[in-house]
C-alpha cells in the first residue's frame, strides 16, 4: 500500500471516529439512555443540539426531590421547584408514558391537592415503580391508586387515607412498601364483608405504622409471597370495634417479621414454609393494663410460627407488665438459631426445653429478673434442656452486667453443655466507668469447670479488651 492510500485510510478512520453516533439513535432509545440520570441533568441535554431539545421528554424515569441542587446552583426555593414539577409532568406526560417516578418531599410543606395531582397523574400513565416520600397528610385519590394495574413496585411512605373497596387486585404488583397509610373500608362497600386484597405475583410485603380500620378484617391473598413485614401500634386507637384482624395467605413465605402491641391480630393461613422470623413486642405505658391478656396473645403468634429455623423474639417493658407470658410455649421443633432480649433465666430455661435442636443462642441485652424465683431458677435447675445435651454448640452473653444471676448462667451452660464449642461474653458498656475489677470476674468464670473440654471462653471487657480460655 503506498503512503496516498494510508493517509487516505488514516483520515477516513478520523473522519468517523468524530460522527455524532448516539445523536441518530432513535429517540426511544436515547430515552433509556438517559433515565439513568438524575432528571434535572437528563432534561439539561435539551441545550446540546436541536435534535437534543425533546430528547428528554421521552425519558422513562422521572425522580424529583425538593433536597437536591438543581442544574448545578443552589437548592430550588418551593415555587420553584412546584412550577419545576409541574412544568416537567406537563410537557412530558403529554407525549410519552413512564415507567418509574420518585417523588421526595422533606425540605417544605404542600399544598395536599398539589402533591395528590401529581401522584394521580402520573397513575393514569400506567406507572410501573412508584415511590412517594412524603411527611405531611395529602389527601389521596383512592380510586386511582386501585385503577393502577401496571404497578410493579410501589413505595409510599405518607400520611393518606385509602378507601379500600372489598376487593382490590394489583395484578402485577412485586414489591409493596406502605408506610404511615390508613386503609379504610369504601364509604360505599357493604361492611358486614371481609375486605380481600389480591397479588398474585407478589414477593415482598411492608408495611409500617398503617391503620387497618374495617369491619371485619382484611384478607392479603399472596401466593407467591416470601417475605412478609408489618409494625402495628394500636393502643392508642380509640375504636376498639375498628382494631380488625389481619389474615395472610402465603403458603411460599419464608421471612415473616411482627413488630407491635398485639392490640390487632395476625393470622397466618399457612405458615408452615416460614424459616426465619422476628417478632418485636412493645407494651405502652400508659396501657399497661392490657397487659393482663399478653401471655395469650404472645402465644397466639408464637404458636403459628413454631417451625420456624431462626428466630429473633424481643420484648421491650413486656415482662414487667405480662408475668404469664411464657407460662405456655409451643415446642420449636425445627429452631437452630434464637436471639432474645429481655428476658429472664425461668423464661428462658423454659424457652430452651421447648428447643430441642438449637445450636446457637443470642442474648443481646443480659439477663433480667422480675421476681425471686428467677435468681435460683439456673442455680437449682431440675432438669437439663435436650439441646444442651446434643445441639448447642454457640452461646454469645450481649450486655453481661455480672449480676449474680448472670454468673449463674454462664456456670450453668459451661457446665451442662455438652457439644460446646465457643462462649462469647460481652461486659456491658456502663462498667467501663465502674470500680468492678473485672480480671477478677474473667477468673472467676475461666475458672469454672466445662463439660466440653474442647469449648473456648472468649471474653470482651466494656474497653473492647479481649480475653480467651483455650480448650482444656
Amino acid at each position: 500500500m503506498d503512503s496516498n492510500s494510508s493517509n487516505q485510510t488514516q483520515k477516513e478512520v478520523t473522519d468517523d471516529s468524530k460522527e455524532d453516533i448516539i445523536s441518530t439513535l432513535h429517540e426511544s432509545t436515547l430515552g433509556q439512555i438517559l433515565s439513568f440520570l438524575p432528571t434535572t441533568e437528563a432534561i439539561q441535554t435539551c441545550v446540546l443540539s436541536h435534535r437534543w431539545i425533546h430528547v428528554w421528554k421521552s425519558i422513562t424515569s422521572l425522580c424529583f426531590t425538593d433536597n437536591l441542587p438543581c442544574h448545578g446552583k443552589k437548592i430550588l426555593k418551593k415555587q420553584q421547584f412546584v412550577k419545576f414539577v409541574n412544568k416537567v409532568l406537563l410537557h412530558h406526560l403529554a407525549n410519552s408514558s413512564i415507567n418509574n417516578f420518585s417523588l421526595c418531599l422533606t425540605r417544605y410543606s404542600y399544598e395536599s391537592d398539589q402533591v395528590s395531582e401529581w401522584i394521580s397523574t402520573v397513575l393514569e400513565r400506567r406507572i410501573q415503580k412508584l415511590h412517594i416520600q412524603y411527611a405531611d397528610k395529602i389527601q389521596f385519590s383512592s380510586h386511582s391508586f386501585f385503577k393502577c394495574s401496571t404497578l410493579v413496585q410501589l413505595f409510599l411512605q405518607v400520611r393518606c387515607t385509602l378507601n379500600v373497596p372489598i376487593y382490590a387486585c394489583f395484578p402485577n404488583l412485586q414489591k409493596l412498601n406502605i408506610s404511615g397509610v390508613r386503609l379504610e373500608s369504601d364509604s360505599s362497600s357493604v361492611f358486614s364483608e371481609e375486605i380481600e386484597l389480591s397479588f398474585p405475583i407478589l414477593k415482598v410485603f411492608e408495611a409500617r405504622g398503617c391503620e387497618w380500620l374495617t369491619m371485619q378484617g382484611v384478607s392479603i391473598q399472596a401466593p407467591l409471597l416470601e417475605k412478609f413485614s408489618i409494625a402495628l401500634w394500636n393502643s392508642s386507637m380509640s375504636n376498639e370495634s375498628c382494631k380488625s384482624t389481619i389474615k395472610v395467605f402465603a403458603p411460599c413465605l419464608k421471612e415473616f417479621s411482627y413488630e407491635g402491641d398485639l392490640e390487632q391480630d395476625i393470622i397466618l393461613l399457612d405458615p408452615s414454609s416460614i424459616s426465619n422470623a422476628s417478632v418485636v413486642i412493645v407494651v405502652d405505658e400508659d396501657k399497661k393494663d392490657r397487659a393482663k391478656n399478653l401471655g395469650c396473645q404472645v402465644h397466639k403468634l408464637l404458636s403459628q410460627i413454631h417451625q420456624v429455623e431462626q428466630l429473633k423474639l424481643l420484648f421491650y417493658k413486656v415482662l414487667m407488665h405480662g408475668k404469664d407470658i411464657f407460662s405456655h410455649l409451643p415446642t420449636f421443633g425445627r429452631l437452630t438459631h434464637l436471639q432474645l432480649n429481655e428476658i429472664t433465666g425461668e423464661a428462658l430455661l423454659k424457652l430452651l426445653h421447648n428447643s430441642p435442636i438449637l445450636t446457637t443462642l443470642v442474648l443481646l441485652n443480659g439477663v433480667s429478673v422480675s421476681h425471686d424465683s428467677d435468681k435460683d431458677a439456673l442455680t437449682y435447675a431440675s432438669s437439663v434442656p435436650h439441646c444442651f445435651l446434643s445441639s448447642l454448640r454457640v452461646f454469645q452473653f450481649n450486655g453481661f452486667n455480672v449480676h449474680e444471676h448472670e454468673i449463674c448462667l454462664a456456670k450453668f451452660v459451661m457446665a451442662n453443655a455438652a457439644v460446646l464449642e465457643r462462649m462469647i461474653i460481652c461486659a456491658a458498656f456502663w462498667l467501663r466507668y465502674s470500680d468492678i475489677d473485672m480480671e477478677k470476674i474473667k477468673e472467676n468464670i475461666f475458672s469454672f469447670p466445662k463439660c466440653c473440654s474442647f469449648a473456648t471462653i472468649e471474653f470482651s471487657d466494656a474497653n473492647g479488651t479481649s480475653t480467651c480460655s483455650a480448650p482444656q
